[in-house]
This record gives C-alpha cells, structure tokens and sequence, in this order.
C-alpha cells in the first residue's frame, strides 16, 4: 500500500514542486541598449528591452520602447519636434550595443511601463535633440530605478557613449564599458 502510494503521489508532488520553483523565479529583465547609427539612415538611439515573466499573473513580456521624433526631417534641428515611442524589431535589436541589464519586481515594471505612456502620450511637440531625446528617455527609466543618471552636453547625441558613462556611473551594476 506504501509504495502505491509514494507512486502516485511522488509525480504529482514533483510536479507541484517544479511548478512552484518556476513561479519563485519569474522575473522581468530590463536591458538598456544603445545603436551606433548606420549609413542607412538609421541615426544613433537608445531604448531598452523588457523580457521575462511577470511573478504576479505568469505573464510572458517581450516589449522595447526608445523614444524619438516622429519624422527625422531637417525640422528637428529648429527646436521642438512631435514625439512617438518607437519599438524595435526584434532583428534590430540583435543588431544593437546591450549595455548592462536590470532585474525587475512586477512593480518596477509597472512604473517603467507607466513612465512610457506618460511620454508616449503627453500632448504637443515633446521632442528635442537637446532637451529631451532618447538619452533622456532612457535616463528616466534608468533614474525611476534608483541609478545615477547625468546628461552631460557632450553626450545627448551620442547614446552609445552616453550609456557607457552610465555604466561608469553605477558600479553596482557589475558592467563592462562598451568599445
């Protein structure tokens, strides 16, 4: 009677087990990453990634947001400029620089992804190459996570650089400098 027991309970307690390990080990990963430009028209950006799953509900995220402006005509060199927040496609983003990466709680998803919205959608021209760009955008999410954040002119047009100065920045976060 034991052994009838240990052989029908034994597979249902393991698999309670494993899927109560998987359930302790969701998380969302946030990466920040920078693209160096190409001769293609594509300019110089950052933007960062969320993947992983949420501990709370299971759910898988695959998302990436950057913000830019809405048309890159000469326009944007004269000041205030309509905005998006552009995604990535994902083919693109093999194709990018991955500075340095974040684990995050269903928590600090949420307020990055309601920071987001709030910059998707607040009204008007809220695009500058010099006050507030993609380096901008990411700073903030970088900034709501407790990292240091600096914007030195030298560096709003150039997030490759810009994100390695980050990472110098923050220690903690164990990352290389990006050549």
């Amino acid at each position: 009677m034991r052994s009838l027991v240990a052989r029908v309970f034994a597979p249902l307690l393991t698999l309670i087990a494993l899927a109560w390990s998987t359930a302790s080990m969701a998380a969302v990963e946030i990466h920040f990453h920078s693209f160096n430009g190409s001769v293609f028209g594509r300019y110089p950006h950052t933007f960062i990634v969320l993947d992983g799953t949420l501990e709370a509900d299971g759910r898988v995220i695959k998302e990436n947001y950057g913000f830019s402006a809405k048309s890159s005509t000469a326009a944007i060199l004269n000041g205030w400029a309509s905005h998006m927040v552009y995604v990535e496609k994902d083919k693109y983003i093999r194709k990018t620089n991955r500075h340095f990466s974040i684990t995050l709680s269903d928590e600090q998803y949420h307020r990055i992804v309601a920071e987001m919205r709030a910059w998707r959608d607040e009204p008007g021209k809220r695009y500058s190459l010099d006050e507030r760009n993609c380096i901008h955008f990411v700073g903030r999410m970088a900034s709501i996570l407790g990292l240091r954040v600096e914007f030195p002119e030298n560096m709003l047009r150039r997030p490759k650089k810009w994100l390695n100065h980050i990472t110098a920045l923050n220690p903690q976060l164990g990352a290389s400098i990006i050549k």
